[in-house]
């Protein structure tokens, strides 16, 4: 094991420029960084609500910057699997490092999706090169969970440019990303209602703010900030896709990619609370008995019934992301499916190897806390477990997703 995370990161910058593509060779890094900076770092970035930059920074050096960006622009081209498995084992140490590195890849699939010469030259090839983070930013405080209706407002001055004003929350890595991909209504007259834009806004942009450090209660190093947007100009070329086409990135791009980055990252959680019931009950002993806690039938069964939880619920996120690569006409259903189960399974498994654990679990700066903390934001993320069963339903009735 290497002693400096340093060279760690020396390690992988020069593995990057030799090592194949292949997903083997990507899990094995993404494996060393999270057992050699992001397991060190993790308490510090919690309780300091601390983005994690030399994690970030080490993904970015063993060339994983561009894990979505198909190859025909530079990038790894690997899918939602890949997304998947990467989040699960950062998540496995901190769910902020998770979220941040998910939420870049969310913004890079966006751009990457259907990327002009412009885009290629100026976002993608620096993301490639693990030069460039960028992030999404839908959610605004007026509209809440429902952020596929921004209120920020797009307006064409001339062939070549659009201002954009308004404001959005909650944009993970704010402060910290180079660009943010940003949803926007046109106020064009002409433009059909409904209709919404994305747009990559540089962060030195003029009247582009971020608001102060984020302080919440868990996922504490996202640097989940608001955006304040006044009079923005950004050039027609950072428009993603054509005006008011974003409907289609939001179900064919931008929510599978995000749902499958939070079932990894929660995945990731889950399974670190359950390996650390099992360290703990095989070590704990009664004084009276000398009987080891994995001894007793009643904690045998019940950690039996989560391990299934677990598992089947890898079982769905992992079959829902290989069902996407392959272009399953149901994949997105089943996507929905996974985050909406991984929710329910991490906020399950934390409580009940709380109480299995007993009072130790309450200490302030027991990994417990923490991920209890972290697991909560797993029902709120927009789209939040309701809304994506409410979608499951009206998929599977044929019905319109966003009836309402």
């Amino acid at each position: 094991m290497l002693k400096h995370p340093e060279d760690v990161e020396a390690k992988l910058r020069d593995q990057a420029n030799t090592s194949p593509k292949d997903l083997d060779s990507i899990l094995a890094s993404v494996d060393a960084i999270a057992r050699e900076i992001v397991a060190v770092d993790a308490d510090a970035v919690d309780r300091d609500a601390r983005w994690p930059e030399r994690a970030i920074r080490a993904l970015q050096a063993a060339k994983l910057g561009g894990l979505v960006v198909p190859e025909i622009y530079g990038g790894c081209g690997q899918g939602l699997l890949a997304l998947v498995q990467i989040c699960e084992i950062l998540g496995k140490e901190c769910a902020s490092t998770a979220i941040c590195f998910g939420m870049h890849c969310v913004g890079a699939s966006v751009i990457a999706r259907n990327a002009n010469k412009y885009q290629q030259e100026r976002y993608l090839a620096p993301i490639n090169a693990g030069r460039h983070i960028t992030t999404l930013s839908f959610s605004e405080a007026g509209t809440g969970a429902h952020f596929y209706y921004p209120q920020c407002k797009l307006l064409p001055v001339g062939p070549d440019e659009f201002v954009l004003n308004g404001a959005k929350t909650l944009a993970t890595n704010g402060g910290y990303a180079d660009s943010y991909v940003v949803s926007a209504a046109t106020v064009d007259p002409q433009f059909p209602a409904g209709g919404f834009s994305c747009v990559v806004v540089p962060a030195d942009s003029g009247g582009f703010e971020v608001g102060p450090a984020w302080d919440g209660l868990g996922l504490r190093g996202n640097s989940s900030r608001t955006l304040t947007l006044k009079a923005v100009r950004v050039p027609r070329q950072n428009l993603l896709g054509n005006e008011g086409d974003q409907i289609w990135y939001l179900f064919n791009v931008i929510c599978p990619t995000f749902l499958s980055a939070m079932s990894g990252t929660y995945l990731g959680v889950t399974s670190a609370v359950l390996d650390a019931a099992c360290a703990y009950l095989k070590e704990r002993r009664h004084s009276h008995s000398a009987t080891s806690l994995s001894q007793v039938s009643i904690i045998q069964h019940r950690l039996g019934q989560l391990w299934c939880m677990v598992e089947r619920t890898r079982r769905l996120i992992y079959f829902a992301a290989s069902s996407f690569d392959a272009g399953q006409v149901t994949a997105l259903t089943a996507v929905m499916a996974a985050k909406a189960e991984v929710a329910d399974c991490v906020n399950t498994v934390v409580g009940e190897v709380m109480t299995l654990m007993g009072g130790i679990t309450y200490r302030s700066n027991s990994k417990l806390h923490r991920f209890l903390r972290d697991a909560r934001a797993a029902h709120l993320m927009a789209p939040t477990t309701d809304m994506l069963r409410l979608w499951i339903g009206r998929t599977i009735l044929g019905q319109p997703l966003l009836a309402d």
